[in-house]
């Protein structure tokens, strides 16, 4: 039998503990190898708040959960696992047709999994900014400056921007938590 890849839509902010009550009721009737995996896409987010870096979680697509099923000769879910998703606190139904779900392509699956894989390394930095935002710079030797928002750099962290200096305009890069939004 082959296996196939659904997205079950849960109640936003449930998507954890909706991963965690269906991990447990397959546990329970020991179908374990009929639903062997179950992801809650996520990324790590690094931002300032308070003047503290912090690290959170952040979903990748909230109120969405996607499941690795083991499907029959047609295709299809069987039945008592279906109604057994269904059954769950917080689950929505399966994502598809009018009668039975669809399954993910397998385009959809690989780009989800490697995303899933990225998502473990060394988390983003979360920038709110966008060029042609004007901005005050609120700490280092710019302080109190304002300018715009030339270009993003998620990578680094870093804003560009284009501060005016003595009545000229000049380019500066800054930490995107050194600056705040007018």
């Amino acid at each position: 039998m082959a296996k196939k890849w659904f997205v079950l839509r849960v109640q936003s902010n449930k998507e954890d503990k909706v991963k965690g009550d269906l991990e447990k009721r397959i546990k329970m009737q020991g179908i374990e190898g009929l639903i062997p995996q179950i992801l809650v896409p996520s990324e790590k987010v690094s931002e300032i708040k308070g003047g503290k870096k912090r690290v959170a979680e952040r979903k990748m697509y909230p109120g969405y959960v996607m499941a690795e099923i083991e499907v029959d000769e047609k295709g299809e879910i069987p039945e008592n696992v279906w109604y057994m998703i269904r059954d769950v606190p917080g689950a929505g139904d399966l994502i598809g047709g009018d009668t039975r779900p669809i399954a993910m392509e397998s385009s959809e699956v690989e780009r989800l999994l490697k995303e899933a894989e990225r998502a473990e390394e060394k988390p983003k930095a979360k920038i709110e900014f966008h060029i042609g935002d004007r901005v005050r710079v609120k700490e280092g030797p710019f302080e109190n400056y304002e300018g715009v928002v030339e270009e993003v750099l998620p990578t680094s962290g870093c804003l560009k921007l284009m501060l005016t200096i003595f009545g000229r305009p000049t380019p500066v890069e800054l930490e995107y938590w050194q600056v705040e939004a007018l």
